[in-house]
């Protein structure tokens, strides 16, 4: 043990599980001397997964709050480096689930464990070793040996707390290296992304090379959306929060219009979410739109409204209808 461009829009390749549907059968053409894999980062909520993927390609391909469990689905980045190409997998948190969603993203994060090359485990070092760390410690024991652990948030501790947390880390189990890091700062990044490229085999990319991410742009706006919406909420209402986009249109000009609806469970969350004559759905909007824009290259008139969908979290049929 050792301690230590903005997206296309070209088709992914695509990608159940980490790799995903037929990955591997509509591969591009092999490249001799290539390297590529795939990389699952996993962890308990809010341990800084999401912060950690973005650092390491190198551009925002999924949404950061500072509320747990904001990651729904298995966001996959792409980093293109000369002669390798490493797919990253980033998971919903792993947690107690209460809630059919909760259940649904649980397996999310165990699928992703299984047939990739790397795996990263964080941890959150600032906070401490705890119980729901020792759960994942436990799902990844028998793959301690392509598992590196992310002792994260060190820029949270002293230089006397750290050697500490990562004695806890390395006490949960034998990882093949443990790295403190500190991914909003971008401490360490280079470090877990030497350590990933140095473990990918031979294989032919994945990806074209301008291609981050193998979410569709739909959802992506739908993100940028959401984490607006999480950021101003409070308590229960931000889990309650689902995102559509349901027209992406051409306007006039060089304006893209978009529409898009913000599902909440409860009818009092509506009030809460639009605010009052409609004060906290318009800075949704207004902080949303420079990242759409960004993501589209384009300006954008974005149009959202808030619809009810009753006890959307324990509906297998409003869930499918949402994309979780």
């Amino acid at each position: 043990m050792s301690a230590a461009a903005e997206p296309g829009s070209a088709e992914p390749t695509g990608v159940s599980g980490p790799r995903g549907d037929g990955a591997g059968d509509r591969v591009i053409a092999e490249q001799t001397g290539l390297r590529s894999g795939f990389c699952s980062i996993v962890g308990r909520p809010n341990v800084g997964k999401s912060t950690l993927l973005n650092a390491l390609v190198g551009v925002p391909v999924a949404i950061t709050t500072p509320v747990p469990q904001t990651t729904r689905r298995a966001v996959r980045g792409v980093l293109h480096d000369e002669g390798v190409q490493v797919v990253f997998v980033d998971t919903p948190g792993l947690h107690k689930a209460r809630t059919l969603l909760g259940s649904r993203l649980n397996e999310v994060a165990r699928d992703a464990v299984a047939d990739v090359d790397v795996l990263l485990f964080v941890v959150d070092a600032a906070s401490g070793v705890g119980r729901g760390d020792q759960f994942v410690a436990e799902l990844l024991a028998e793959h301690a040996d392509r598992t590196i652990a992310v002792a994260n948030k060190v820029d949270r501790l002293s230089k006397a707390d750290q050697l500490p947390a990562l004695d806890a880390v390395s006490r949960l189990g034998d990882w093949a290296e443990i790295v403190p890091v500190s991914a909003r700062d971008g401490v360490g990044v280079d470090v877990v992304r030497r350590l990933i490229v140095e473990r990918m085999p031979e294989g032919p990319p994945y990806f074209p090379a301008d291609q981050v991410t193998d979410q569709p742009v739909e959802q992506r706006i739908a993100e940028r959306i959401r984490e607006q919406a999480i950021i101003r909420m409070r308590e229960e209402v931000p889990h309650s929060v689902a995102v559509v986009v349901d027209e992406l249109l051409p306007g006039s000009g060089e304006v893209t219009v978009v529409h898009a609806t913000i599902f909440v469970e409860r009818e009092s969350q509506k009030g809460i979410v639009i605010g009052k004559r409609g004060a906290v759905l318009r800075d949704i909007g207004t902080d949303a739109r420079p990242a759409i824009e960004a993501l589209l290259d384009a300006r954008v008139y974005l149009e959202l409204r808030v619809k009810l969908l009753k006890d959307w979290q324990g509906d297998p049929r409003a869930l499918n209808r949402l994309g979780y």
